[in-house]
C-alpha cells in the first residue's frame, strides 16, 4: 500500500541507486516488523515441481538481490520461493556505469549490468546468516575474464560451493551483457556443458546425500530451430528445471523511444508477449519432461496467469516490482492460486 507514495521519490533517482535505496528500507521494515503494512498475506497454494514443494507458485527472480544480502526482508513479501545471484567464483565490478535503466513508457527496465557481485564466498556467508528457510534457488555464473572455452570450469566450481545450500541451482547463460556468454545456448556447447553439469551434480548428490535440482535459464531471442534442440538437449541430459526467459536484446517493443539504442537486455512489459511466446513453444517440445519456470513481463495477476496457460509450472517477477511494488506478489499469487483451482 505504500510503494505508490514512495515511487516518485524512487524514480528522481538514478535507478542503480534508487535499487539499493529500495533494500535497505525493506530490510528496515523487515526488522521492525513492518512488512505486513506493505503487502497482503499471499495465497497459499502449495506446487510440486523439480521434487520440490513450493508454498506458491510465485518466485523472485535472480538480479534483484545478487549476493543474498536482503533473503529474509524479500521472502516476508510472500514469494514462493527466492533466487539470488548471479554468482560467479570471484567477485567482479560488472559494467561501467550507468548501466541500469527505466523506460516508464513502457514499463520496462534496460540493463548492462554485467554479473556484477561479491564473489561466491560473500554469497555463501548471507546464506548462513538468513533465518530463511524455503525454497532457495542459487543462480551461477562465469565471470567475464573466463574464456568462453573454460566457461564450465566457473560453473562447476560455484556448483562445488552452492550445492549444500540450495533448493535447486540455477545455470544462467542467457545474459547478454556477459560477453559471448549466450554462445553456451547453442547444440554442441550446450551439449558439453549440461554433461559436465550432469555428472557433477549426481557426484554432489552421493556425496552429500542429498539431490539439488539443476534449471538452466534461456534467453527470450531463441528461434524455433534454437528452441527445439534446446528442448531436445535438455531432456536428453536429464536437466530438472528451464527457466524462461532472460532479457531480450530486441527494441522493437520501444522502437523510437530515446533510450531504444541503450545497450543491454530489455526487461518488463515489452518483453511479456516474446517471452510467453517462448513458453508456449518450448512447452510444445518438451511435452511434460521438465517443468518450466516462466519469466518476463508480469505486471499484474494476469500476466501470471497467462505464463502458466502457455505451459509454465512456476512464474517469477523482477521488473514488475519496480513499477508494482510488493502488492504485486500477493496478487500474483492470488489469481495463480485461483487458476489452478479451475483447472481441478
Amino acid at each position: 500500500m505504500l510503494y505508490p507514495l514512495l515511487r516518485p521519490l524512487l524514480f528522481r533517482m538514478d535507478a542503480e541507486t534508487a535499487h539499493e535505496h529500495t533494500l535497505s528500507m525493506l530490510d528496515k521494515a523487515y526488522s521492525l516488523h513492518l512488512t505486513s503494512l506493505a503487502v497482503d498475506a499471499p495465497t497459499r497454494r502449495p506446487v510440486e515441481a523439480m521434487g520440490l514443494t513450493f508454498p506458491n507458485a510465485v518466485g523472485l527472480a535472480a538480479g534483484l538481490d545478487k549476493n543474498g544480502e536482503h533473503i529474509d526482508a524479500l521472502a516476508a513479501l510472500g514469494f514462493g520461493f527466492i533466487e539470488i545471484g548471479t554468482i560467479t567464483p570471484r567477485p567482479q565490478d560488472g559494467n561501467p556505469k550507468p548501466r541500469l535503466f527505466r523506460v516508464p513508457e513502457h514499463q520496462g527496465i534496460i540493463n548492462r549490468m554485467g554479473f556484477n557481485n561479491l564473489g561466491v564466498d560473500v554469497l555463501l556467508d548471507n546464506v548462513r546468516r538468513c533465518r530463511f528457510k524455503g525454497v532457495l534457488g542459487i543462480n551461477i555464473g562465469k565471470n567475464a575474464v573466463t574464456p568462453i572455452e573454460n566457461a564450465v570450469d566457473d560453473y562447476l566450481i560455484c556448483l562445488d560451493k552452492v550445492y549444500a545450500y540450495a533448493s535447486y541451482v540455477t545455470v544462467n547463460i542467457s545474459s547478454p551483457n556477459t560477453k559471448n556468454l549466450r554462445q553456451l545456448q547453442q547444440g554442441d556447447e550446450l551439449a558439453r556443458l549440461l554433461s559436465q553439469l550432469k555428472t557433477r551434480q549426481q557426484a554432489l548428490a552421493d556425496q552429500h546425500g542429498r539431490y539439488v535440482p539443476l534449471a538452466v535459464k534461456i534467453a527470450p531471442d531463441l528461434d524455433d530451430e534454437q528452441i527445439v534442440e534446446i528442448a531436445r538437449l535438455l531432456t536428453e541430459h536429464k536437466i530438472d528445471g528451464v527457466i524462461a526467459t532472460n532479457t531480450t536484446l530486441s527494441r522493437a517493443e520501444i522502437a523510437g523511444h530515446p533510450l531504444q539504442d541503450e545497450a543491454g537486455g530489455l526487461s518488463g512489459a515489452p518483453v511479456r508477449e516474446r517471452a510467453t511466446t517462448l513458453i508456449r513453444k518450448l512447452a510444445r517440445e518438451l511435452d511434460g519432461s521438465l517443468p518450466i519456470i516462466g519469466v518476463g513481463g508480469i505486471l499484474a495477476g494476469k500476466d501470471a496467469v497467462e505464463k502458466l496457460q502457455a505451459g509454465a509450472s512456476l512464474v517469477q517477477v523482477y521488473s514488475g516490482l519496480i513499477y508494482r511494488g510488493p502488492q504485486l506478489v500477493s496478487e500474483c499469487t492470488r489469481a495463480v492460486a485461483e487458476e489452478l483451482a479451475r483447472r481441478q
